[in-house]
């Protein structure tokens, strides 16, 4: 009775048997452990192919069937990888604008023929209980999310996410990164 529970759970947990021959050239056979202890076969991309048929996106529930569907998903990883990019430049706005405690700071080092220089390096803080502090680690939480969501969209190798993902991240640099600021150390001279 023991045994046909356990092929019985097999049967439910969809585990398929598969020879090598009649997967696509793209596709490799990996072996997964379920949590009930038996092997699942799966079919893992291992180059990039262009397709719109059963491609998983993310998640087991949600796949591509459809030139529509993959259409809808090429614009939602688009507007999520432009989204990051945005997210990386907000989120050095609100760096900047929540730094705290300025100090300046002078030192003389020697100039060329005998003069002095003053060299003057700007020191910026931020206090860490703070809620510019707090609202920057949520921040940063939900980009490293999407970074690692975007890099395995990417490794589906489906092609067309793939460039997805690339165009996106160039049309949010090219969106946003234009106004970022360049910072520059302060320095004087005196004689």
């Amino acid at each position: 009775e023991n045994i046909h529970q356990e092929m019985d759970h097999s049967h439910h947990m969809g585990i398929y048997h598969m020879d090598n021959s009649t997967m696509p050239p793209h596709h490799h056979m990996t072996t997964s452990h379920s949590h009930g202890g038996g092997d699942m076969m799966m079919m893992m991309p291992m180059t990039f192919y262009f397709d719109f048929k059963n491609v998983e996106l993310l998640f087991s529930s949600l796949v591509i069937n459809t030139p529509g569907e993959m259409a809808g998903a090429f614009v939602a990883v688009f507007l999520l990888a432009m989204f990051y990019e945005g997210l990386k430049i907000a989120r050095e706005g609100l760096l900047r604008k929540s730094q705290v405690s300025i100090r300046y700071n002078s030192m003389p080092v020697p100039g060329p023929n005998g003069t002095i220089l003053m060299e003057t390096h700007k020191t910026v803080g931020q206090q860490m209980l703070s809620f510019p502090h707090l609202l920057q680690t949520v921040l940063h939480i939900i980009q490293v999310v999407i970074s690692y969501f975007l890099m395995l969209i990417f490794m589906t190798y489906n092609g067309y996410l793939c460039i997805a993902v690339a165009a996106g991240a160039g049309t949010g640099y090219f969106l946003f990164s234009w106004k970022k600021a360049v910072v520059v150390d302060i320095t004087e001279h005196c004689h």
